[in-house]
C-alpha cells in the first residue's frame, strides 16, 4: 500500500512529538491525518496502513521516533494477529528491528527485542521462524554484553527464549541459546568485557528463560556435568533474599527432576562407545547427587512454610509458599501441579511442570495480548493442545476492530456504498408493499 511522502513526514512528526497521548494504547482506535498530495479531505486509514507507517518510521534518524513506532507495532501485534502484514513485510520488519537492536538506546533495544519475539510467535514454526533465530542470535548475544541495563537484558532474554522456542529445529540450536543465557549470570571477563554483576531480576529472568527452553530438550541430550552444575547453582539461589528469584529457581529444579532422573544426572560423561566405565566415579557422583537432592528437599520444605518477616509483601509470601508446597509435594510424592484457567470461557489445563512453565512464560511475554493469541494463534493451540470452541474470526461472526467499524460506517467505503444501493432498492420495492419485509431480486 503506497503512502505519500508528506504523510510519512506528518506521521514521523507525530511519533516524535512529546505528546505521548497522540499514540493511543489501542492502535485500532488511533486516528491519523493522511493527507493526499493534492490536499483532499483527510481519511481514516486501516490497520495495515497504520502498520506500514509504523514500519516507515523505523527508518527515521531520531531514536525517540523509532521507539514510539516500535511500541505501536508491539501493540498492534498484541491486539490482533497480523498474518497478512507479516506475509508481505516480514523481512523488512525483521531487518529494521535488528537495526534498532544493534544501534538503538537501551529502550529501543528492549522494544525491538519484544517486537522480534512477537513476530516469531505470529509466524509460528517454519522457515520464517528459523530465519528469525539465525539472524537475531548474534545481535542478541552481542547486545547482552554491551551496556547491561536491566530493562534491556530482561527483554533480550525473553526474545532469545521465544525465538528459540519457536524457531529452534534441533537440540544444538536450543543448547546454544541456553548457553548464551547462562553466561548472563556467569559472565566471562575479557579484554573488551566490563565487569557486570547481574541484578536479582536479571538472574530470575535468566533462570525462567533457561527453564522455558529446557522444556523442549530431551533429558538425555544434556551431559551429566551440565545437570549437576545447574542443580547446584539453582540450589544456591534458593538461599537468596529475592522471592521472585527463589520461585524461578525452585520451578527450574522441579522441572529438572521432572524430565530427568538421578540415573541421567549420574551417567558417565565419556563416549558411550568406550568399553570401560569408572564404576567408582559413578558411585561417588550418585552419592553426591543424592546428598544434593536431600539438601534441595530441605530448602524447599523451609520455603513452603516460611514466616513473613519485616517488610515482606503478603502476596509475594503467599505466592512463594504455594509454589514451594507444590514443589515439595512433587519431590516427596511425585504429584505434579494441575492448573485450570479460562480463555474466553474455554478451559485450558496444565498437568506438569513443563506445561506450567511454558504457560507462565508465554503469558508473561504476551501480556495483554495473551488471550487474543490463545484464541486465534494456531501455534499456541498446538503447544497447549487447546482448541477454542468459538472461532471469533470466522464467517459472519467476525468481530471488527475499531478502525474496521469506522471504515464500514464511512460514507465513502465500498461496503457502505453497496449497503446504500441495497437499501435504495429495498425502498423502491417496498413502495408497492404493506408488509415490512422485502423480497430483493438478484
Amino acid at each position: 500500500m503506497g503512502i505519500s511522502e508528506s504523510s510519512q513526514k506528518k506521521f514521523a512528526t507525530m511519533l516524535d512529538s512529546d505528546d505521548t497521548d497522540s499514540i493511543s494504547s489501542s492502535t485500532s482506535s488511533m486516528h491519523l491525518d493522511n493527507m493526499t498530495e493534492n490536499g483532499l479531505d483527510e481519511v481514516q486509514v486501516d490497520k495495515d496502513a497504520l502498520l506500514d507507517q509504523y514500519l516507515d518510521a523505523l527508518y527515521e534518524k531520531r531514536g525517540s521516533t523509532r521507539e514510539k513506532a516500535l511500541a505501536s507495532i508491539i501493540e498492534s501485534f498484541n491486539s490482533s494477529l497480523q498474518n497478512e502484514f507479516v506475509e508481505t513485510k516480514f523481512a523488512t520488519l525483521l531487518q529494521q528491528c535488528l537495526n534498532s537492536m544493534k544501534k538503538g538506546s537501551a529502550k529501543e533495544v528492549a522494544l525491538a527485542s519484544h517486537a522480534i519475539g512477537l513476530l516469531a510467535v505470529t509466524v509460528g514454526p517454519g522457515e520464517k521462524a528459523q530465519e528469525i533465530l539465525e539472524e537475531a542470535l548474534t545481535p542478541i548475544s552481542d547486545a547482552l554484553r554491551i551496556r547491561p541495563e536491566t530493562s534491556k537484558i530482561l527483554s533480550l532474554l525473553q526474545c532469545l527464549a521465544v525465538i528459540t522456542f519457536v524457531g529452534g529445529e534441533d537440540p544444538e540450536q536450543t543448547e546454544k541459546s541456553m548457553h548464551i543465557m547462562w553466561q548472563v549470570a556467569h559472565p566471562k571477563l575479557g579484554a573488551n568485557v566490563a565487569a557486570f554483576k547481574p541484578s536479582p531480576a536479571v538472574i530470575a529472568m535468566m533462570v525462567s528463560s533457561w527453564s522455558f527452553l529446557l522444556t523442549t530438550v530431551n533429558g538425555w541430550a544434556l551431559n551429566p556435568k551440565s545437570w549437576q552444575e545447574s542443580i547446584l547453582y539453582f540450589s544456591t539461589l534458593l538461599d537468596k533474599d529475592d522471592r521472585a528469584l527463589r520461585i524461578a529457581a525452585g520451578e527450574a529444579l522441579a522441572l529438572i527432576f521432572e524430565i530427568g532422573s538421578l540415573d541421567k544426572f549420574c551417567g558417565d560423561t565419556k563416549d558411550s562407545s568406550e568399553p570401560t566405565i569408572d564404576e567408582g566415579k559413578d558411585s561417588r557422583r550418585l552419592m553426591y547427587l543424592h546428598g544434593l537432592r536431600t539438601k534441595v528437599l530441605g530448602q524447599v520444605r523451609g520455603l513452603s512454610a516460611e514466616a513473613g518477616g519485616k517488610g515482606s509483601a503478603k502476596k509475594d509470601l503467599n505466592s512463594q509458599r504455594n509454589t514451594f508446597r507444590d514443589i515439595l509435594d512433587f519431590l516427596e510424592n511425585g504429584c505434579t501441579p494441575e492448573t485450570l484457567m479460562k480463555i474466553g470461557g474455554d478451559p485450558l489445563n496444565t498437568s506438569s511442570w513443563t506445561q506450567l512453565i511454558q504457560l507462565n512464560f508465554l503469558k508473561h511475554f504476551l501480556g495483554g495480548g495473551f488471550v487474543k493469541h490463545m484464541q486465534e494463534n494456531q501455534f499456541l493451540h498446538d503447544v497447549f493442545g487447546f482448541t477454542p470452541k468459538k472461532k471469533l474470526l470466522s464467517g459472519a461472526e467476525k468481530r471488527m476492530s475499531g478502525s474496521e467499524k469506522r471504515m464500514y460506517k464511512s460514507p465513502n467505503s465500498a461496503l457502505n456504498k453497496a449497503r446504500t444501493q441495497l437499501l435504495n432498492k429495498q425502498r423502491t420495492l417496498a413502495q408497492g408493499k404493506n408488509a415490512g419485509h422485502f423480497a430483493v431480486d438478484e
